[in-house]
């Protein structure tokens, strides 16, 4: 019996798990705070009890910087805009295999918040659920926190008990995102002059992660690792390639190096031409909009990098779509669903 029939006509719900941006100038503020008060992310000192407190005065103290970041993107994060738009794509490919899904958002550190996502699948009837992280890579800081988060969330809820739930929590060498990832890495390096094209080097920009969550056996540089040879290994190109690592903030040790540090070594060594390509991030936001193509970009040119480009993000990419609709499938035939 299908999971469909088990429970009448009920949708299987796909749970999009995402970190969330603030949607407009005025939730900076809000959305740091609860940022900075998840203490899967950062430990903040003074204990537990008082990070609220702690994280509402650095998010006071950074507000006006990072309002004028998001200022430079259009105002707001597109997280969400996009998100939808691959949770829409996903769920029209789902349906066109005769069985009934229908696609939430439960965002970390803004709305829709994991709760909001609870209510709409009740309100919905859906008992099935499949969360889907757009973290490719598993950190306990990004897909694990959401994972706790919507463990206390079924917990305090009085619905809570009425769901099924299992989940996806990564794919860092899922063909089909390979292969996705690919793509965009290919179009974009054959944008460069053929004469040229070789001596490009491909720096990829993994988001940095505390070195204590590693020492701890998080294995997020294992799956960097996998999708970074699983590109390579599509791509069959001459070009070097170097790895680096952004958004490293705060007084703790960092897994190394900075993309930034990356980058003027590059310019140093005579470097001219350099693809930049983010990996962990499966749609455009702050990290893409504004760290790569206007921070680090500022960095290539003063370091004496003529050439800075970076490939198109997944968003909507139709292999990443299909990459998504796999591992539903897959996951829900293994499950027995």
């Amino acid at each position: 019996m299908s999971a469909t029939s088990a429970a009448g006509d009920a949708p299987i719900g796909i749970l999009f798990f995402n970190l969330g941006g603030p949607d407009r100038i005025e939730d900076v503020e809000p959305f740091l705070i609860r940022l900075f008060s998840d203490r899967d992310i950062i430990e903040l000192p003074l204990g537990a009890v008082l990070q609220p407190a702690v994280a509402r005065i650095i998010a006071r103290s950074r507000r006006a910087s990072v309002q004028e970041n998001y200022r430079s993107i259009g105002g707001g994060s597109p997280q969400l805009r996009l998100t939808r738009a691959q949770a829409d794509a996903l769920e029209a490919r789902l349906n066109s295999n005769g069985r009934r899904f229908k696609t939430y958002i439960a965002m970390r550190y803004w709305n829709p918040t994991t709760d909001n996502a609870l209510e709409a699948m009740a309100a919905d009837g859906v008992r099935r659920v499949v969360t889907l992280t757009m973290y490719p890579h598993y950190s306990q800081a990004t897909t694990g926190s959401s994972e706790k988060e919507l463990a206390r969330a079924l917990a305090r809820s009085p619905i809570g008990s009425r769901f099924t739930v299992s989940g996806i929590p990564s794919y860092p060498d899922h063909p089909r995102y390979l292969d996705a990832m690919a793509d965009t890495v290919r179009g974009a390096l054959d944008g460069f002059d053929p004469g040229i094209r070789d001596r490009v080097v491909l720096l990829f920009s993994a988001h940095g992660l505390p070195k204590k969550f590693v020492d701890r056996g998080d294995p997020y540089v294992e799956h960097i690792a996998a999708t970074r040879r699983g590109i390579l290994d599509r791509l069959q190109v001459p070009n070097r390639h170097v790895l680096g690592y952004q958004s490293r903030t705060g007084p703790v040790e960092w897994i190394g190096p900075g993309t930034e540090q990356v980058i003027h070594e590059l310019g140093r060594n005579g470097v001219r031409e350099v693809l930049i390509v983010p990996l962990s991030f499966v749609s455009d936001h702050i990290e893409t909009l504004y760290e790569v193509d206007q921070l680090f970009a500022g960095d290539a040119a003063r370091a004496g990098i003529a050439d800075y480009r970076r490939p198109a993000a997944l968003n909507t990419h139709p292999l990443f779509i299909e990459a998504l609709a796999e591992l539903v499938e897959q996951h829900l035939a293994r499950e027995g669903a």
